[in-house]
């Protein structure tokens, strides 16, 4: 039986490898997302599930986007205990949650969680852990948010696999209008300061790819600024500015961020195209005092 999964874990990772040499990849990022990929199913099946919302960047691969950017992390609303020890204990069991070999395991003792400090003034926990696929680190990070408001409510999802050998994880999943809320939430709230690039090309797809339902999305928007209690515009925010598009140092973070993802036919988009797109897109929708 040993030899058998060894042999599996060796197919999958040159599998992998050729997927990344097919579609010019990086190698380490196709192994990244199909750890988070396994990392989900065990989390379906796992005695937890309930408690764990999907969100994020791995949602567009659900949603078909095109023009998606890459991720190396995974996303979940979490209800119950925000404990960075709890947190460990789960992520330890999901780790060793029995499942059809698929040709990676988890570390149980690799799993370590914290408080996140960084941009935010909500909380969350960052919980990291280690994989291996034939002797290929996978090394994943879990951001883990703790007590959002979601509306219109859950979504059930069926998460594609990279590999058709493999089932599917089947769990619950933030709706595409709280994803939208949460980034301009947070857009508004740091404004000059903010260096999460990713947020505002990922409004722009939202605003050029999808067909949103306007009052539902004013009312994410709505709740999420209340659930946290965000200071609410009076006029144009400052990220959506001028002055923010045409600052230098801006721009410069912007262009890495292009860069660093490799976006393909959007690596001239322009910061500016970006900012109006989404101000003339969700502007009139979020709340005013």
């Amino acid at each position: 039986m040993k030899r058998e999964v060894r042999d599996l874990a060796a197919s999958v990772r040159a599998r992998l490898l050729n997927r990344a040499r097919e579609t010019k990849e990086e190698f380490d990022r196709i192994l990244v997302h199909y750890g988070i990929e396994r990392l989900l199913y065990r989390l379906s099946r796992s005695s937890g599930a309930a408690n764990f919302l999907l969100k994020g960047a791995m949602l567009f691969t659900v949603w078909q986007i095109e023009d998606r950017r890459p991720t190396r992390d995974l996303d979940l609303l979490g209800f119950g205990s925000g404990d960075p020890e709890e947190l460990t204990r789960i992520f330890r069991a999901i780790c060793q949650v029995d499942v059809v070999p698929d040709g990676i395991t988890f570390d149980p003792d690799s799993v370590h969680a914290g408080y996140i400090r960084e941009q935010t003034a909500y909380g969350g926990v960052r919980v990291k852990l280690v994989g291996d696929i034939a002797r290929a680190r996978v090394p994943l990070q879990i951001d883990v948010g703790i007590g959002d408001v979601v509306i219109p409510g859950p979504e059930e999802i069926e998460y594609p696999t990279m590999l058709d050998d493999f089932p599917a994880p089947k769990l619950r999943a933030y709706p595409v209008y709280t994803v939208a809320a949460e980034k301009l939430e947070s857009i508004v709230r740091l404004g000059i300061a903010n260096t999460r690039m990713k947020d505002f090309y990922d409004l722009w797809v939202f605003a050029e790819r999808l067909t949103l339902d306007d009052s539902t999305l004013a009312a994410a928007i709505k709740g999420t600024f209340e659930r946290r209690a965000a200071a609410l515009p009076s006029d144009i925010p400052i990220a959506f500015s001028a002055e923010f598009s045409d600052d230098a140092i801006k721009q410069r973070q912007w262009d890495a961020f292009l860069k660093k993802n490799r976006l393909g036919s959007q690596k001239h988009l322009p910061l500016a195209t970006v900012t109006r797109t989404i101000w003339s897109r969700f502007g009139h929708l979020m709340p005013h005092p």
